[in-house]
């Protein structure tokens, strides 16, 4: 039978001084390396590891595993331990869970036992033994031997509170994984996601390629650079904000279909949603329209839900989320119908869009096309409202710089963004392939730089002399990877989806 702590019991306990045990924990490596020349082996190989052993063995009567006599060698962190007389448990933790060990005086001798009365939580320990079931039905190691591998020198946080303080588990996210299980297992599902991605990407005859870090000319997307130096080459050089132009070249030079799964950097805030060090995966498909790529972004969104979760019908912060079924597709005028509660007359109404804009404190300069004041409205609104998955489509051209115009309307672009809990997660659009369209499309980004604007973009004449080369017919689309894992681990803030997120330095 176990005892409950209860809260009162928890908070009377006496105040730790950390450093007064790190200073005992180290005297005991101290004393460890007076009697041995090796106080960190390195020569124990586990045979099993505890998932593997319960599925294997966790349902067998004892009646039934006594007679297999299962030798173990088993390896972890010491997480529990009880000392009784003659007889103890500890809990080992490796990668996959946790396995109880009973350690006697008379299994493992009196040397080696006094020693283990004297290990810390947090030691890493070696065990060999045989399994069995306790009378409270634990699957657990009868030890025969166990060796202390690597000394712990550092207190692990309370058992009953763990780690408390959520800055902290960013910053020492090895403590967090050694502390709490959901935490191992987010990234985990996070790992099996990836994983899934891009074997779908593989299966439809993508490419995977790696393209530059290091950018001599930032593109690709509207963001503010990372700026670096490099010496030998003495000029500045750019951390890349996405990799949509090297990818591009890619098609140009032949390559049907190819993707990317890496890290792209953007010198700008922090917050739940934005991380400067951040992962994407961008693809491009010769001769694919917008339609394609999303009908396509939604298999990859359904194919990672399940292969991380099991289902494609997932839970966000407690709200049900269906990537299972198909994804709505509205028009930047439409979803203003749909949830602003503007008339079609209202959201083509330039005047009133304007109004609108300043009723509810959002800026609209006067320069503005009717687009532009849709497309504003539609961010200052809508936006936060699209829970369920949502392709908003038909967006003006005046904010797609990169993105081939509608053939039938040339104020639009045939381009999308999935927009899932009020936030984007894909951008995609049927590529301008037109070097002449795009040189001028350059030119005025250049001329907004020139007007002050961090986030415009640079002219880029080798790219566009690769468009002179022609490059097919191309759709191409990036996926916030870091915010789809955030969705289908339910997690409300990208920092718990990082393992190691940015931070503010200490010293």
């Amino acid at each position: 039978m176990t005892t409950q702590l209860t809260p009162t019991t928890v908070h009377a306990a006496p105040a730790v001084d950390e450093n007064q045990l790190i200073l005992e924990r180290r005297e005991k490596l101290a004393a460890i390396r007076a009697k041995t020349t090796v106080p960190f082996p390195n020569d124990f190989k586990p045979t099993h590891r505890a998932l593997d052993l319960q599925r294997k063995y966790g349902e067998m009567e004892n009646t039934e595993l006594e007679p297999l006599a299962v030798q173990v060698a088993v390896a972890g962190r010491l997480m529990l331990k009880r000392v009784m007389g003659k007889a103890s448990f500890g809990t080992l933790q490796d990668a996959t869970g946790r396995l109880q060990l009973f350690v006697t005086k008379d299994s493992i001798g009196d040397e080696h036992y006094e020693a283990f009365k004297h290990n810390d939580l947090g030691d890493i320990m070696a065990a060999v033994g045989t399994l069995f079931r306790t009378k409270t039905g634990e699957l657990s190691v009868r030890v025969t031997t166990l060796r202390l591998l690597t000394k712990s020198l550092r207190p692990m946080p309370d058992k009953f509170h763990g780690m408390t303080d959520q800055e902290q588990k960013y910053r020492q996210r090895y403590v967090d994984l050694m502390m709490d299980e959901t935490a191992r297992e987010r990234f985990i599902a996070r790992s099996k996601a990836v994983a899934s991605i891009r074997n779908y990407m593989v299966e439809h005859s993508f490419l995977e390629v790696e393209t530059p870090m290091l950018h001599p000319i930032p593109g690709g997307a509207n963001a503010k650079p990372f700026i670096t130096h490099h010496n030998a080459l003495d000029q500045e050089m750019f951390l890349r904000i996405a990799p949509e132009l090297y990818l591009k070249r890619l098609i140009v030079g032949g390559f049907e279909r190819v993707f990317e799964i890496n890290r792209s950097y953007r010198n700008e805030g922090i917050s739940v949603r934005h991380n400067p060090e951040f992962t994407m995966m961008e693809f491009y498909a010769a001769y694919w329209t917008h339609h394609d790529l999303m009908d396509f972004t939604e298999g990859v969104f359904r194919h990672a839900a399940r292969a991380a979760t099991g289902s494609a019908a997932v839970t966000y912060a407690g709200k049900p989320v269906a990537l299972d079924k198909p994804f709505a597709r509205l028009s930047v005028c439409d979803s203003l119908v749909a949830h602003a509660g503007l008339s079609q007359e209202q959201a083509q109404d330039a005047a009133f869009l304007r109004s609108k804009l300043a009723s509810l404190g959002e800026e609209a300069p006067g320069h503005w096309t009717l687009p532009e004041l849709q497309f504003g409205m539609f961010e200052a609104v809508v936006e936060e409202k699209l829970w369920q998955p949502t392709f908003i489509i038909d967006y003006p051209v005046e904010v797609s710089p990169l993105a081939r115009a509608s053939d039938t309307n040339p104020a639009i672009t045939e381009r999308f963004e999935l927009f899932i809990t009020g936030r984007e997660y894909a951008n995609g659009f049927s590529e301008l392939n037109d070097a002449e369209d795009q040189a001028a499309r350059f030119k005025a980004q250049m001329a907004n730089k020139d007007a002050g604007d961090e986030e415009a973009m640079y002219y880029d004449a080798d790219f566009i002399r690769a468009l002179e080369y022609g490059m097919p017919p191309t759709g191409g689309c990036g996926i916030g990877i870091d915010r789809l894992m955030m969705l289908i681990t339910d997690s409300p803030s990208i920092r718990d989806v990082i393992l190691f997120p940015a931070l503010r330095h200490q010293g």
